[in-house]
């Protein structure tokens, strides 16, 4: 997600790579301590969920055809949605998705669909009336090029990501002194299909040492210095914490002492497996199911057991500077605040139009898929992104939506797919 550490949902990652929500107590150890501000609300709360009542998803009956690939969504099965013109509200959000949708459009048009429910033409018509489509009309853009279809059963989670704001610099001095790395030049990926039929689709990511192929450095070794004196240090952030979650997310701002601001983006994970601290706190009984702030909490009332446990997540997170418009999602266009979600491409064609209804008011509405996430997996899995700032923050660190999901296809695609 905002080309994420393979994308992470913020919260999803931090738990169960899928499971979210509630609100824990503060830290037995007492508040936080004194820190540096970071910008965008850090020590902010979770934003209390507005209650909405979810449309029910359609009765379907999936398909038992053993040669289709249920990895995918045409292979999982389609039903044809209802008609979708009174389903689109108007206003901010849909006008948002119809910008989304259209600097998504080059892209959608050309690229090959995993999910196996488009084809690049498919997608012409729509294309071409978005370009001058005027925004004061979005939801008639959509319910005019669109029809709506249920990927499975339609059950839907959504969770939360944004961009974060964090003190840094440019370079090392008093206050800000956790390196932020570019990526290894001897950080290696290997497309393991190239040795196999049978591995196909699968890659790993390590070095080389004499001659064998290795992992590389986990989180404990790099922050205890092995990349040191590379010449690898893209900036300094000022706080441990903050950067352990900037990481999580995969791109942000450094808010630098000068006043400027520098914008960072993924540039590659070293290839080891993530593990969602959260799940682990859980475990051991130190926070009950909650939100990021609150994960954050703990964190820093035991700052010791903190760092250890942070480090438990081996995977660590290589940065590049980002110029001009941004951030990017996996689609490879900017992200849209409150209009783009990461999704699965198996499932879902990545720029397609995304309509939900959740048990929290906020998410509702049309969405655009323009980014992935490696705990985004499986049909109707999404993870909304809502910028940068206090109300992002607050909104994506305890999003938690339960309800259904239609995805909007270009009208006569869906005839190739769905049920009759």
């Amino acid at each position: 997600m905002i080309a994420r550490q393979s994308g992470a949902a913020l919260l999803a990652a931090l738990m169960l790579s899928a499971c979210a929500g509630g609100v824990i107590p503060p830290s037995a150890g007492g508040p936080a301590p004194t820190r540096p501000a970071s910008g965008g609300g850090s020590s902010g709360e979770a934003t209390r969920p507005v209650p909405a009542t979810p449309r029910p998803t359609l009765p379907v009956d999936l398909p038992a055809d053993p040669a289709l690939d249920k990895a995918t969504a045409a292979g999982l099965g389609v039903t044809r949605g209802p008609d979708i013109a009174s389903l689109i509200p108007s206003g901010e959000r849909s006008r948002l998705a119809l910008q989304a949708f259209r600097i998504s459009c080059p892209t959608l048009m050309r690229r090959t669909d995993a999910s196996g429910l488009t084809k690049g033409s498919d997608w012409n018509n729509a294309c071409a009336a978005a370009s001058s489509w005027p925004e004061a009309s979005a939801s008639e853009f959509f319910s005019r090029y669109f029809e709506a279809v249920q990927v499975g059963d339609g059950t839907a989670f959504v969770t939360g990501y944004y961009e974060p704001e964090i003190s840094g610099s440019r370079t090392r001095q008093a206050g800000y002194d956790v390196p932020v790395y570019r990526r290894p030049t001897d950080l290696i990926d290997v497309d393991l299909g190239q040795f196999s039929d049978s591995l196909k689709g699968r890659t790993i990511r390590g070095k080389v040492n004499g001659t064998k192929f290795v992992p590389f450095d986990d989180r404990s070794q790099i922050v205890s210095g092995t990349l040191a004196g590379r010449g690898l240090e893209l900036a300094y952030a000022a706080d441990p914490v903050e950067f352990f979650f900037l990481q999580v997310q995969g791109s942000g701002r450094l808010n630098l002492p000068d006043g400027g601001v520098m914008r960072i983006g993924y540039d590659g994970q070293n290839g080891r497996d993530y593990t969602g601290i959260g799940k682990l706190m859980k475990d051991r009984g130190l926070i009950q199911a909650g939100s990021m702030q609150d994960i954050m909490q703990y964190l820093r009332a035991h700052p010791a057991e903190g760092a250890a446990i942070m480090n438990e997540n081996k995977s660590f997170v290589f940065f590049r500077e980002l110029t001009g418009a941004g951030p990017l999602g996996a689609l490879g266009v900017p992200v849209t605040a409150e209009a783009t979600v990461a999704a699965d491409p198996k499932f879902i064609p990545l720029g397609a139009p995304v309509l939900l209804s959740l048990d929290r008011a906020e998410p509702n509405g049309i969405w655009i898929a323009q980014d992935t996430g490696g705990a985004i997996k499986g049909a109707n899995r999404f993870d909304s992104f809502w910028g940068a700032g206090a109300r992002a923050r607050g909104i994506a660190g305890g999003m938690s939506g339960r309800g259904s999901a239609l995805i909007l296809l270009p009208i006569g695609s869906a005839a190739r797919l769905a049920k009759p």
